[in-house]
């Protein structure tokens, strides 16, 4: 198999370089439901790449539609000139959004999705002659991606405290969580709907005629798997509602099936003004990510313009050829195998599965929603994380793909996984927590 000769060129994101350094863990190849470490031995993909390989990995349509397209166009601007494959992939998208949210921008990460969503918001209400609406409202233990915008409106603490006092005009809702109440919840906690409230707490504080928007996920993934308790969006819905405010949905993690419909607020029976996605927009196979917003947000921004460019916001790679026919080609592909009701189909069994760990060695709670698993471990004495990173090596070494953050073992395996999967990724973990203190 082949190695690099050299680990240290390669700043890697998210990682503790020098203990990566001294012993490295590495994929050379991928297929199905499986990759190949670098030691040549099968490692199950239970966590979808980084919860964006949902159609599993190297999918021959895919592949083949971004070797035509490059063939074909290896690029083309779309700041006032265009290529029709970014216009097809727009409303092939649009069609799997909820009702009213069909204009689409094309960004190409979760985390540009998130900064162009917070930009818009900004745009529309300075486009509608409220321009005094500037404040941007996020969640504690929320994660928007890593733009200064994103981890601005974002709460995870370790994220953020490197850089600075980062916006003004950014203020946070307490987080959901509550063990106490809902430990070992399957599927949506019954309690938390009044969590909603604390909004109202920060409307009183800074004034509605301050607040632009409100961005949350309406599952939160990378913070370990928080599912909003019964009634909890609905109840942020109806105050956004009531003190003109917008709701934006960063379903980067949710959307493409990942919790049984195209998006999680279909899924929920809530929806937003904006929606942010990526990851599982183009399978991963090429970086892309896509911000959906209601028309009416749109067309104030669009038509209230004076001539010429009307939002002065873009990426030299939106809509990129190649990303673009990915996506036509991995939408293609949820619709022909059904994927998005993998997560319903299976979910009762996943569910079982993830919930079969209760009483498990150093478990203090299991969470659960469409075909995502959270485990929380509790932390060792003194040395947080330690004992959930352990199993995260321990795993891939034994050909077990997961992550971990925190002390939280997240899940998020492809949406071709089989019963056999689900049993052998849960067999796997309790065998590994069994076996460490």
């Amino acid at each position: 198999m082949h190695e690099p000769n050299d680990l240290s060129a390669f700043w890697m994101p998210f990682t503790d370089n020098r203990g990566f350094k001294q012993h490295p863990r590495m994929f050379v190849a991928a297929e199905g439901m499986h990759y190949t470490a670098a030691a040549g031995h099968q490692v199950l993909d239970a966590t979808g790449g980084l919860w964006c390989v949902n159609a599993g990995h190297a999918r021959r349509p895919i592949i083949e539609a971004i070797k035509q397209a490059a063939e074909r166009l290896d690029f083309a601007p779309t700041f006032q000139l265009a290529h029709p494959t970014a216009f097809e992939a727009a409303a092939k998208l649009a069609l799997l959004m909820p009702e009213g949210l069909d204009r689409i921008f094309f960004t190409n990460s979760g985390s540009e999705s998130v900064d162009t969503a917070l930009k818009i918001a900004l745009a529309y209400q300075k486009a509608r002659g409220m321009g005094g609406k500037t404040r941007l409202i996020g969640r504690e233990r929320g994660y928007h991606g890593v733009g200064f915008g994103g981890i601005s409106v974002g709460g995870i603490v370790g994220n953020r405290r490197q850089f600075g006092t980062l916006l003004t005009g950014v203020d946070h809702m307490r987080h959901t969580h509550d063990p106490a109440r809902n430990a070992f919840t399957r599927g949506q906690p019954a309690h938390g709907a009044d969590l909603a409230e604390d909004l109202e707490r920060i409307v009183a504080l800074h004034g509605a005629e301050t607040i632009a928007a409100v961005i949350v996920e309406p599952v939160a993934g990378s913070t370990g798997v928080l599912v909003p308790p019964v009634g909890y969006l609905e109840r942020l819905r109806a105050i956004c509602d009531a003190h003109d405010i917008l709701l934006i949905f960063d379903e980067v993690i949710t959307a493409f099936g990942r919790v049984g419909k195209a998006t999680a607020a279909e899924r929920l029976g809530v929806t937003p003004d904006i929606i942010t996605m990526a990851k599982g927009l183009t399978n991963a196979a090429v970086p892309m990510g896509a911000v959906a917003v209601r028309r009416e947000v749109h067309d104030t921004i669009v038509n209230g313009a004076a001539p010429g460019i009307e939002l002065f916001h873009g990426y030299t790679y939106s809509g990129h050829p190649l990303a673009a026919a990915a996506a036509i080609a991995t939408l293609d592909i949820y619709a022909a195998e059904g994927l998005f009701e993998k997560a319903i189909e299976l979910g009762d069994y996943w569910a079982d599965a993830v919930h079969s760990l209760k009483g498990a060695r150093h478990v203090i709670d299991c969470r659960n929603f469409g075909l995502i698993g959270g485990i929380e471990l509790e932390p060792r004495p003194g040395a947080p994380t330690k004992r959930a990173m352990e199993v995260f090596h321990r795993a891939f070494d034994s050909g077990l793909l997961i992550r971990v953050t925190g002390d939280i073992i997240a899940l998020s395996p492809p949406l071709i996984l089989e019963k056999s999967h689900i049993d052998e990724i849960f067999g796997r973990i309790g065998e590994i927590l069994a076996q460490i203190d």
